[in-house]
């Protein structure tokens, strides 16, 4: 699933190519349109889809942002603003390119479900092989429960305290640590990559309970999960099956795992440790992380 750094470099990606764009129609994928007339939320999440193009026609993008995992498209028109959130899933991908045809990778062609023609004759196209993503409207950013139960970004000012007194709540207080770190309510855009990578720097063992900890270690924690994300985003992400950014290209982070997805630690050589924690598959080592 694509976490912070994907996310971010998609974002930075489409910004040149998509803003002050107008979109002149919509097209949606069979599956979609499948989806829907059996009842099914698919990618296009809690609207019907004429009342999607009908709202989305004629506006123009104003600006790309992201918060965590999502990404944040805000349009306006004559009547206003209105935002686009749309989540990644497992597999989605966003291309601008003049045809289909042109994305280059025959899975994202092949599972395309979302196109936006634009004013200048481009096409923004989501691809999402297992359809697990989705493009939701909001009039306004503080009605979508998603975007507000996010914790501040890991990069600004005061994360560091607000991760610690997230930390302190009773409900988190007996749970492991690798379970607290992958909520978006603790840290934002950290999933299960960045922090098994990040426990991993700071030497601490996935298993260990929160309540367990001190506030000096889950501090020390917090700055090896910045970090994490931080080389992620230097690096373009990480390519592990089927992310790709908005050129179509992989990632490199991959190359640069201590401990995720590796036989051996990538600091002292030992076999690595595999548990699935939270339900999601975890990479550690017992004699680096205590």
């Amino acid at each position: 699933m694509p976490e912070l750094p994907e996310v971010e470099h998609v974002k930075r990606g489409l910004e040149p190519k998509v803003t002050g764009e107008v979109i002149t129609g919509v097209t949606f994928s069979d599956k979609v349109h499948i989806g829907k007339e059996a009842g099914k939320e698919t990618i296009i999440k809690g609207i019907d889809l004429e009342s999607f193009r009908e709202r989305v026609i004629g506006s123009r993008f104003k600006s790309i942002d992201r918060r965590s995992k999502y990404l944040i498209f805000t349009l306006e028109n004559e009547f206003g603003e209105q935002f686009i959130i749309s989540h990644l899933g497992m597999s989605g991908a966003y291309f601008v390119v003049d045809t289909i045809d042109d994305i280059g990778i025959p899975n994202y062609i092949n599972h395309w479900h979302v196109e936006l023609e634009l004013q200048s004759g481009k096409k923004l196209i989501y691809s999402d092989i297992r359809r697990f993503g989705e493009m939701r409207l909001a009039k306004h950013l503080e009605d979508a429960a998603q975007i507000m139960a996010i914790a501040p970004e890991p990069f600004e000012e005061g994360s560091e305290d607000y991760f610690i007194r997230q930390l302190k709540q009773k409900k988190w207080q007996q749970k492991k640590i690798k379970e607290a770190v992958m909520n978006h309510s603790v840290i934002s855009g950290c999933g299960n990559i960045y922090a098994c990578e990040g426990l991993h720097t700071a030497a601490i063992n996935p298993h260990r309970l929160v309540k367990d900890m001190t506030e000096d270690e889950q501090r020390r924690l917090f700055k090896a999960l910045v970090a994490s994300l931080e080389e992620g985003i230097r690096y373009g992400g990480s390519s592990i099956s089927s992310y790709r950014n908005v050129e179509g290209e992989s990632g490199q982070m991959q190359t640069r795992f201590k401990i995720y997805g590796r036989q051996t630690c990538g600091t002292c050589g030992r076999e690595v440790e595999k548990a699935v924690i939270a339900g999601r598959n975890t990479h550690y080592c017992t004699h680096c992380q205590k």
